[in-house]
């Protein structure tokens, strides 16, 4: 994941013009915009991290670090102003402090083990400036000098203040106020000659010199491909150079230092496919041998220096053993052994004074030419392993991985002359082998126990600064109160004597001024000049120093249509145009004027989901404060999403549409009002007789309709109120009168209150159509309380059955919305059950459908609670009956 760094100048030169009408900080913010832009083409960009600095103070000048998402640094990026000094040496080492902040924590530079290439966090700093002199609070600098005090712990393992993965590329704007009337140089951009190039080439990194608007896109197009995993290599000769080939040129063969014999450039490490994160196996030694008594480690230089011997040497593989292999950038070393067209032929290469008894070292690897030659690879192996690949070869081809005492007398001779950091890596290589234990557990890797607990208090104090920093990034500075007034010493002025006048007479005479007194410094001292606050509103009508000078007229016009206004009595402080005019930049600011507003009227109605303030979007709801139904979220069976509420076809296909009431009152699909009844009128003999020869319904009649869980069994009630609501409310007529006529036939003894729910208001029948009571007398009298003494026993059986219904349900309704309610307080539920009205069959089937209900909504720690009481129910009635059966 690399970390893409734009270091911003914004000192107060890059407010200067060009020729295309901007200044440089808007090219710089551009060319920040159109980078991302082009880098955004490659797939790989999603893993980039995007930081933002500029020349301010620690830590006002990070503007975007580690934490800060990509809209923070786009804003952060917009607001940023040029008004500083150009101190480009504090704002590079904060850039390199920031990158290098949790290095120590992560471990990625293992100091005293070895470097890892494959440990690596690439990171390119992108520096855009003007390119003038350097300017500080010390006056202007001719070089670039970075502070060599720095908050970091650990900066002292390090002599540079950068890392082998982390590259500098400057932007120098060069763009003339004037438009050039010469033709535009063709070819590479060349780099810059500005304090910054030298740093830049140190880091291995350069420098673009840009002229215009062209070459900017060209630079940055560049600075896209400069994008690689890798880390950055000193090659350097050592030993006497190659013997010529027996074709090369005339001009080849001559003496001297070359172009190849020193190269300062960067190895690919390119990461693994699968994973996406680079793997190896072997590191590059360190420049000293670890001393286990020493208290201290000696610093490193941030990029290796690695020697390559020209001697022809044979390249070394065996099987099983595993070693890394790493591209190198194009450079004239690697043209130079591309050109000798020997890919079979490789140079070893070494780091001086990583051996114990040899200045020069050991080799742990090799450079050589790929088969194709199209590039130079470095292979990286075990440390001096012209001695340890013979003695893994014999230990797998001739001693099948039985090793005898003298190759085991071979091997201790080699891991004496081996760096000790290197047995972690060598005992991982002999796993994958498949070799035995070869090396003792109890291996020290070579440092002492002062280095190791140093490096884990460096390690802690790490995390301490990078949390103290974080917390720090994106606070503004507070602006100063004003400027303070130094005093300067003995001399006073002339205003301040008696003799001013004298004095003033005398120096238009031509005499010479007498000498000066000395003024007591304490009379002027804590005096300070305020400063424009550039935050407050300025009040044109009523400080005339907050008109600029090029608004005179029009504000003088502005006062008099003020002053000359008949329909207003009083002046106003304002005019109507100031009073709606507001900055672009603030147009879409409008959190602030929802916070200066006054707080807005509760809802009258709380448990309504509560609508944002969104902008361009009143009617959002916010989705936090909704209750949702999870009943609604796990529907079974086809959904028929594309049809219509009102389409007929979406009923026949399955059950009917469960509906949620507002209410355990609404549950017959009406509103509810009192039963209103008309009054008793006298009934004939013969409708009681007709009611005797009724059949007797059952207690509780179960319809088979499919509803959420097709096939299962619900209360009869509920269905009726599902069905009368989506009748009254959803479907057409026609749809309505098959719902009545599926409930008629299914119960021809249903109250006919429940049936024709839709036809009565207010309990009074309507107009044209006959009362209830005409048509079957035993219902009629059954709304009456004081009447149902007169009922004949049937009559009065199919009462009670009603009430017990009409209790059920509402019980029903009540324990629904307690289960739907959050937590796990069930003693409500379990009260409202022994309120249950009816016989046995009626509890029980009545338990069965809670049950259900709370397997809807997952309550599985009530459904154990339900079932144990539902056992405790069947218990009870078995011993009821065995005692009957005993009577």
């Amino acid at each position: 994941m690399p970390v893409l760094l734009f270091l911003i100048d914004t000192s107060a030169s890059m407010n200067q013009r060009t020729h295309l009408g901007t200044t440089y900080l808007d090219i710089a913010k551009g060319a920040v915009e159109t980078f991302m832009k082009l880098r955004g083409r490659d797939p790989a960009s999603r893993g980039d991290r995007y930081m933002l600095v500029n020349f301010e103070d620690v830590p006002f000048g990070i503007k975007a670090g580690w934490k800060e998402s990509h809209a923070t640094f786009m804003t952060e990026l917009r607001n940023l102003q040029a008004n500083g000094l150009t101190t480009i040496g504090q704002s590079l080492r904060t850039a390199f402090d920031l990158l290098n902040l949790n290095r120590l924590v992560t471990g990625i530079d293992n100091y005293g083990q070895g470097r890892n290439p494959f440990f690596l966090e690439p990171a390119i700093i992108i520096t855009i400036s003007d390119g003038n002199k350097l300017t500080s609070g010390g006056g202007v600098q001719d070089e670039l000098h970075l502070p060599l005090t720095t908050p970091l712990p650990g900066s002292e393992l390090t002599k540079e203040p950068f890392r082998w993965d982390q590259r500098l590329f400057a932007l120098v704007l060069r763009i003339p106020g004037n438009a050039s009337v010469e033709p535009e140089p063709q070819g590479g951009v060349p780099p810059d000659d500005s304090p910054i190039t030298p740093m830049c080439e140190v880091t291995g990194g350069r420098s673009y010199s840009v002229f215009s608007q062209r070459m900017l896109n060209q630079c940055l197009e560049s600075l896209v491909q400069k994008i690689q995993s890798g880390v950055v290599i000193n090659f350097e000769k050592t030993g006497p150079d190659p013997p010529p080939l027996e074709d090369a040129p005339a001009e080849v063969l001559k003496s001297g230092p070359q172009a190849w014999h020193c190269c300062h450039k960067l190895i690919y490490v390119r990461p693994n496919p699968k994973t996406g994160v680079p793997i190896g196996h072997w590191p590059v030694p360190e420049a000293f041998w670890p001393d286990q008594n020493s208290p201290t480690l000696p610093p490193r230089s941030a990029h290796p220096h690695v020697r390559f011997s020209c001697l022809d040497s044979e390249p070394m593989v065996i099987d099983k053993v595993p070693f890394d292999k790493y591209e190198l950038e194009p450079s004239p070393l690697t043209q130079y052994i591309l050109e000798r067209k020997s890919p079979h032929i490789c140079w070893q290469v070494f780091v001086c004074n990583s051996a114990k008894y040899s200045d020069l070292g050991q080799p742990f690897g090799y450079l050589k030419a790929s088969t194709a030659l199209n590039c130079v690879n470095l292979f990286v192996m075990p440390y001096n392993y012209p001695v340890l690949l013979p003695l893994l070869d014999d230990l797998i081809k001739v001693h099948k991985f039985k090793p005898t005492i003298k190759w085991r007398q071979s091997f201790e001779n080699y891991l004496k002359t081996m760096p000790p950091y290197y047995i972690g890596s060598l005992r991982k290589a002999l796993r994958i082998m498949g070799a035995p234990n070869l090396l003792a557990d109890n291996m020290e890797y070579g440092l002492s126990y002062s280095v190791v607990s140093y490096l884990k208090k460096l390690s802690q104090q790490s995390k301490i600064e990078y949390d103290r920093l974080i917390a720090l990034i994106g606070k503004k500075s507070v602006p100063e109160a004003g400027i303070k007034v130094r005093w300067r010493g003995g001399g006073i002025s002339p205003a301040q004597r008696r003799d001013f006048i004298q004095q003033l007479q005398q120096s238009l005479n031509g005499e010479a001024p007498t000498p000066t007194m000395e003024l007591n410094p304490k009379e002027f001292q804590g005096f300070q000049l305020a400063l424009l606050n550039k935050g407050l509103k300025p009040q044109s009508f009523r400080n005339p120093y907050d008109i600029p000078r090029s608004h005179l007229l029009d504000q003088l016009s502005r006062m008099r249509r003020n002053l000359l206004n008949t329909s207003v009595c009083t002046l106003r402080g304002h005019d109507s145009d100031q009073l709606h005019s507001v900055p672009i930049a603030q147009m879409g600011n409008y959190q602030d004027f929802l916070k200066a507003a006054h707080q807005p009227l509760r809802d009258a109605d709380p448990e309504q989901p509560k609508r944002l303030h969104t902008f361009g979007n009143p009617f959002k709801l916010d989705k936090k404060g909704m209750m949702i139904d999870e009943a609604d979220e796990f529907v079974t069976g086809p959904q028929n999403k594309g049809k219509r509420p009102g389409d007929s076809s979406n009923m026949t296909g399955g059950g009917p549409k469960r509906r949620r009431c507002m209410s355990p009152l609404l549950r017959l699909g009406r509103a509810y009002t009192p039963p209103v009844t008309p009054p008793a009128s006298p009934r004939p003999s013969e409708d009681m007789d007709m009611s005797d020869g009724a059949p007797e319904p059952e207690l509780i009649i179960n319809h088979l309709n499919e509803n959420h869980y097709g096939g299962e069994v619900s209360s009869d009630s509920e269905t009726e109120a599902e069905t009368e609501t989506e009748g009254d409310l959803d479907l057409p007529s026609g749809t309505a009168d098959h719902q009545e006529n599926h409930t008629d036939t299914e119960d021809p003894e249903e109250p006919e209150e429940l049936q024709h729910g839709g036809e009565e208001e207010n309990g009074e029948p309507q107009e044209g159509e006959p009362p209830s009571g005409f048509e079957d007398g035993a219902e009629m009298v059954l709304m009456e309380d004081p009447m149902t003494r007169y009922l004949s026993p049937t009559a009065l059986k199919k009462h009670i059955q009603t009430e017990t219904t009409k209790v059920n349900n509402e019980l029903r309704a009540l324990i629904t919305k307690e289960i739907r309610k959050p937590g796990r307080h069930y003693e409500k539920i379990f009260h409202l059950l022994k309120q249950i009205q009816g016989t046995l069959d009626t509890r029980l089937i009545f338990l069965q459908n809670i049950i259900k209900e709370a397997a809807r909504f997952k309550k599985r720690v009530l459904i154990e609670q339900l079932e144990n009481f539902l056992e405790e129910i069947h218990n009870r009635s078995n011993n009821m009956n065995h005692v009957a059966d005993t009577l």
